[in-house]
């Protein structure tokens, strides 16, 4: 919630990482992960589109921007805007409140996840020990597009964790009909018969690949795992299988 009013209250400034960290995070020792990975949140709960943004605007190696028409609220009517200005207005008090609703519940789940029952009882019908693996998300800019590598991560993460003994995973072609579909964690889990959702991002710079890898439980919407890896741009094969058998190990504590 933080995060979003402070990207609203200076919209259209770019709004770099450090400032962000300070505005935001003040007084908590935190990554730059921690921006990356609230960011593309908050694109999740706007419905936004990194490539072609409605509300937040990656800006290369500077930070972020908010490209959305802000304005304060009031019961009545907005006044008839003049021919020359902007004719919508996007963050309406519906979208904007659901939103700052949503984030900060997150963020809460996020904090205290340690102290999380990871094994509280899944709907009924849905095996406890079943999982879907989402496609992951491409956050690098256009000219430096993973999105190839990101679907390969996908993959190869569905293939290491459906060899795990009693565990239930939805089938590649299951979980590739999500990809882009701007649809509820919750509601895709249910339509998978899945108790546990995987999801995560890839981003890269310079010679790095940063992986970002969260488990969040379908019942109760809570992030019962994360974590991130960061990996040298070098045969991206292995760097897959690599992190893959580090997400399957991880997982068998979460979920077996």
């Amino acid at each position: 919630m933080r995060l979003l009013l402070c990207l609203a209250e200076r919209a259209g400034q770019v709004v770099s990482i450090e400032d962000l960290l300070n505005l935001v995070w003040s007084g908590v020792i935190v990554t730059p992960d921690s921006v990356y990975q609230a960011v593309a949140m908050l694109r999740r709960l706007l419905g936004d589109d990194p490539k072609q943004p409605s509300y937040i605007a990656t800006v290369p190696r500077l930070g972020y921007r908010m490209v959305a028409t802000v304005s304060p609220w009031t019961d009545q009517p907005p006044a008839a805007l003049p021919s020359s200005g902007p004719r919508r207005r996007i963050l309406i008090p519906a979208a904007l409140a659901a939103a700052l609703c949503l984030a900060l519940a997150v963020a809460f789940l996020y904090r205290y996840r340690a102290v999380n029952d990871v094994h509280a009882a899944a709907p009924a019908g849905v095996p406890q020990k079943s999982v879907a693996v989402l496609p992951f998300l491409d956050l690098t800019t256009e000219a430096m597009n993973e999105e190839y590598f990101a679907d390969g991560m996908t993959e190869e993460l569905i293939d290491k964790l459906s060899k795990i003994p009693g565990l239930r995973v939805s089938a590649p072609t299951s979980s590739f009909y999500f990809k882009g579909k701007r649809i509820p964690l919750t509601d895709i889990a249910k339509s998978l018969a899945v108790a546990y959702v995987l999801d995560g991002s890839v981003r890269k710079s310079d010679t790095t690949l940063r992986i970002a890898v969260r488990l969040i439980r379908a019942a109760d919407g809570y992030v019962v795992w994360t974590e991130t890896y960061d990996r040298p741009l070098g045969d991206k094969l292995q760097v897959q299988d690599d992190i893959a058998g580090e997400v399957t190990k991880a997982l068998r504590g979460s979920i077996i």
